[in-house]
């Protein structure tokens, strides 16, 4: 019961701030344009500033340990599998494939984990490890794939000179990313910090705080105005409301064409079944992996193990829709992922949790 108790009380913030968002989306208090405003605010302003403070307060010797090599083996593994299906299965692109493997293998670790964390654990020092993997290795490759897919690269990629020119954009364009992603730059600038040993100063420093606290609710407010869209025909989103006819006239019958008709219900049923395959990756294969490669190959200790598998079983973190959203790209599949999964991910904790048996705090 206490353990339940734990769950509610860490899933309690992303429902109410989701339900926000999506009652502020209903009412168009923030006009049509406030779920693209506030995803690019998280993406390049307040995630940044997170991030930054993050890593460059972290020593960055603390994730090579075997835990960590427990959680990465079944993190890899996953968002391989999530990219092969989304590309096998579902016929996706590079970038959208880089989304599926995003939210079949990363984790809400900050805030998600850290509540569960110290319910279940007694402490956060390992999810603190997990955030560090995930900014620092993760998500550089994640960003990448992201860039590869939707920038000019391929541009020019002929014969002869152009193919050279097209090789020579995408070496550029590879090579300029971490300028040109405040993500990667903030995370490298955290390192530079750390690894220098420096401290901001005390005014600066409590800027970045303040900033950085805006990220996680912000993303979960965007979230929740999401889900007030429909799909658009470019496979994109598009606020969920219909024109307002002209003063005397009426909406005109709609009427749909029999093989249209069909091709949106298999598209309906594909979408549901990519959810499915990515959100069983997330709160089952990775989950047992990391239980596979932690208990009879590493022979963690049960409290270490426990961790690994209860961090691997987190659900996808709203990252995955926020990158989807500033790349231009279909944002509905990350999104029922990370509202999917999350829903999922209670009986998998507690499962994870009872089968386990959490330590005393």
């Amino acid at each position: 019961m206490a353990g339940m108790h734990a769950l509610l009380s860490a899933f309690a913030p992303i429902w109410t701030l989701t339900a926000i968002g999506y009652a502020v989306g209903r009412s168009g208090l923030l006009g049509r344009q406030a779920e693209a405003v506030l995803g690019r605010f998280v993406f390049h302003v307040a995630m940044p500033a997170a991030l930054f403070t993050m890593v460059s307060g972290a020593r960055l010797d603390s994730f090579a340990n075997p835990s960590m090599v427990a959680f990465a083996a079944g993190t890899a593994l996953v968002c391989g599998l999530g990219f092969l299906t989304a590309g096998r299965l579902f016929g996706r692109g590079t970038a959208d494939r880089a989304i599926g493997s995003m939210t079949s293998g990363y984790v809400n670790s900050a805030n998600l984990g850290i509540p569960v964390a110290v319910q279940v654990l007694g402490d956060a020092s390992f999810v603190a490890q997990i955030i560090l993997f995930q900014v620092l290795l993760v998500s550089p490759v994640i960003l990448t794939l992201l860039d590869s897919g939707t920038g000019t690269g391929t541009v020019g990629a002929g014969t002869g000179g152009g193919a050279r020119s097209g090789r020579a954009v995408v070496l550029r364009r590879m090579l300029t990313m971490p300028v040109r992603n405040p993500i990667i730059m903030a995370s490298l600038l955290g390192v530079a910090v750390s690894a220098l040993g420096l401290r901001l100063p005390h005014a600066l420093a409590h800027s970045c705080d303040l900033l950085g606290a805006a990220a996680v609710p912000t993303a979960l407010i965007t979230l929740g105005l999401s889900l007030n869209t429909r799909p658009a025909e470019n496979g994109s989103t598009a606020p969920a409301r219909h024109p307002v006819p002209a003063k005397g006239t009426e909406h005109p019958a709609r009427t749909e064409h029999p093989a249209r008709t069909g091709l949106l219900t298999r598209t309906k049923r594909v979408e549901r079944a990519e959810v499915v395959v990515t959100v069983a990756l997330k709160t089952l294969g990775q989950p047992l992996i990391a239980f596979a490669v932690g208990g009879p190959l590493l022979h963690l200790p049960e409290h270490q193990l426990l961790a690994v598998v209860l961090c691997s079983a987190l659900p996808t973190a709203q990252n995955a829709f926020i990158y989807s959203q500033q790349y231009g790209l279909d944002t509905r599949p990350a999104r029922n992922a990370v509202v999917a999964s999350t829903v999922v991910s209670m009986a998998t904790l507690s499962l994870a949790t009872w089968a386990l048996g959490a330590a005393p705090s």
